[in-house]
C-alpha cells in the first residue's frame, strides 16, 4: 500500500510539474508570443529546472503544441457547454458559433491558436488538433442538423473547414478592433443560407 502510495505521489508531482510547464508557456506565448519566448523564461516563471523542461517536452515546439492542444480543448468545452443535445440543431449550431466567438476573446488566444500555431507546428498539425476539438464540435453540430434536414445535406468534411475558416476569420477581425455585431450578423446569414430551399410546385398552365 505504502509503495502504491508513493507511486501515485511521484506521478502527481510529475503531472503537476507538467502542468505547471504549460500554464507558464501559455502565460508568456499569449503576452509576448512564442518567438520572443525563450526556454530560461518559461521554466523561472514555472518555478522548474531546464532537465524538468526537457524531461516533459521536447524542446520548446512541443511544449507550444501542448499549449495548443489544451487552448484548443477549452474552446470547444466552451461550445460543447453552450450547445447541449437539447438543443434543437439549429439553436445548437448558432449556440456554439457564439460561444466560439466569446471565447476566442480571451486574451492572446487568437495569436496562439490562429496565428502562431499554424506558424509554428505547420498547417497540417494544426488542422489535427483542430480537428479534435472546435472542428469536431462543429462537425457534430452540422451532421445533427443535417439528419434533422435543418440544413442541406451537403459534404461534411468540406463544409465544416469553410465554415471554421469563416469563424476564425472573424475571430481575428473582431480581435483588430472589426465589429462583432456585424461579424455575427454575416456568420448567422451564413448559417441560416444552409436552411433546405423550401420545394415549390410547378406553376399551373396557363389556358387560352
Amino acid at each position: 500500500m505504502q509503495q502504491e502510495s508513493g507511486r501515485r505521489s511521484n506521478r502527481d508531482r510529475t503531472e503537476a510539474t507538467r502542468s505547471d510547464l504549460i500554464r507558464a508557456a501559455r502565460k508568456l506565448f499569449t503576452e509576448k508570443s512564442y518567438a520572443e519566448t525563450g526556454t530560461p523564461e518559461i521554466v523561472a516563471e514555472a518555478g522548474v529546472t531546464r532537465g524538468a523542461l526537457y524531461h516533459h517536452f521536447a524542446d520548446k515546439q512541443a511544449l507550444f503544441a501542448a499549449v495548443a492542444e489544451q487552448e484548443a480543448a477549452a474552446v470547444a468545452a466552451e461550445i460543447d457547454d453552450a450547445a447541449p443535445p437539447s438543443l434543437v440543431p439549429r439553436d445548437a449550431l448558432i449556440a456554439g458559433s457564439d460561444a466560439y466567438l466569446a471565447a476566442m476573446r480571451l486574451p492572446g488566444r487568437t495569436r496562439l491558436l490562429l496565428l502562431d500555431g499554424p506558424a509554428v507546428l505547420g498547417r497540417v498539425a494544426m488542422d489535427a488538433i483542430d480537428n479534435r476539438h472546435g472542428n469536431r464540435s462543429l462537425r457534430e453540430g452540422l451532421v445533427a442538423a443535417m439528419r434533422a434536414q435543418a440544413i442541406t445535406r451537403l459534404p461534411v468534411e468540406a463544409l465544416t473547414a469553410l465554415l471554421a475558416a469563416a469563424f476564425d476569420r472573424a475571430a481575428l477581425a473582431i480581435e483588430a478592433g472589426g465589429s462583432a455585431e456585424d461579424y455575427r450578423a454575416v456568420l448567422m446569414a451564413l448559417t441560416d443560407g444552409l436552411a433546405p430551399v423550401p420545394h415549390r410546385a410547378p406553376a399551373p398552365a396557363r389556358t387560352r
